[in-house]
């Protein structure tokens, strides 16, 4: 047994890292790992550390290039986590579009060539499209999905895109598939300076900054331990029924005041929550949320272990310590 992943030097891969270190149930299983890189040197040089006692190899290559992808090797599993959702925005909407749906089907014809048993791939909460109102939490089952003319919807509609190559893929060619619905997460991987509420929080805490929330704080989201993420994608990986689809995330909805408030509280924080926006009257008061359902994943026990103070008082502490 073989394991191929993409995306491996990223938020998801060192999770995985990190968690293969403590949990060896994944280098185990498997004889081989192979990580996909860009620039496996500077990752090597860089995270060391994540590497110490793991059979892990890398590969230079890109997944839009499917000439860079290894030859002459068999794998009999892939987990595709490549697509960049915090660099993506500075992608015009057809670039991220087709980074998406052109990268995953370059590696579901990678996976023919090699007799893969089972494909996982990272997709999206944002396929479901806007989170109705009346809807605490999207379940699986939900059959909304993005606005397809609006440009901002590229990286929602591409997932869903992808995971419909999925679908086809493993009628035509026999194989395995689980997809793994993405949603928001929290760990000391995440990037700080980009479009994550809570990211642009624990930079502020860091600087000694104000917090500043740009709308009026009322939006609804919910955060996973990054540590919680890589056992549930290792799980997936290996016990995750054929052709499922399964909500990553936690369901413990807060606004994004009540974070920043929280954030305030647990750090001891001697600066202020500024709310620049004001509170929406009449119909576009209705909260925009985005809550998973995970009742699907609790049937392979699953769980949020790290509760959300723990998981921002952690991710601080690695923070200040470099990691």
């Amino acid at each position: 047994m073989q394991l191929f992943v993409t995306g491996g030097t990223g938020f998801f891969g060192k999770a995985l890292l990190r968690y293969w270190q403590t949990d060896p149930a994944i280098p185990n299983y498997f004889e081989k790992i192979t990580f996909l890189s860009r620039n496996p040197d500077d990752f090597k040089l860089r995270y060391a550390g994540l590497l110490s006692g793991l059979n892990v190899d890398f590969h230079r290559g890109d997944i839009m290039s499917p000439a860079s992808l290894p030859t002459g090797q068999s794998f009999s599993h892939i987990m595709h986590a490549a697509t960049d959702s915090t660099m993506g925005p500075q992608l015009i909407p057809l670039e991220r579009y087709l980074q998406i749906v052109k990268g995953t089907q370059n590696l579901l014809d990678f996976a023919v060539k090699n007799n893969t048993e089972k494909f996982l791939l990272t997709s999206s909460g944002g396929v479901y499209g806007s989170q109705p109102h009346d809807m605490t939490h999207i379940p699986e089952s939900y059959c909304g999905l993005p606005d397809p003319l609006n440009l901002n919807s590229a990286y929602g509609v591409g997932k869903r895109s992808a995971e419909h190559l999925c679908t086809l893929y493993a009628e035509q060619y026999g194989f395995d598939f689980v997809v793994a619905r993405c949603f928001a997460f929290v760990g000391q991987d995440l990037p700080l300076d980009v479009h994550f509420a809570i990211g642009n929080f624990l930079r502020n805490v860091l600087n000694k900054e104000d917090i500043i929330i740009q709308g009026d704080g009322m939006a609804l989201r919910s955060y996973m331990d990054q540590r919680d993420l890589s056992q549930w994608l290792s799980t997936f990986l290996l016990t995750a029924t054929k052709s499922k689809v399964y909500n990553v995330g936690s369901d413990e909805s807060i606004s994004i005041k009540d974070l920043a408030l929280l954030l305030h509280q647990v750090t001891n924080s001697t600066s202020q929550v500024k709310i620049l926006g004001k509170p929406a009257i009449g119909a576009a008061a209705q909260r925009n949320q985005y809550i998973p359902d995970i009742s699907r994943a609790k049937e392979l026990r699953l769980s949020n272990k790290y509760s959300l103070s723990d998981s921002i008082l952690y991710t601080l502490e690695k923070l200040r310590s470099n990691n």
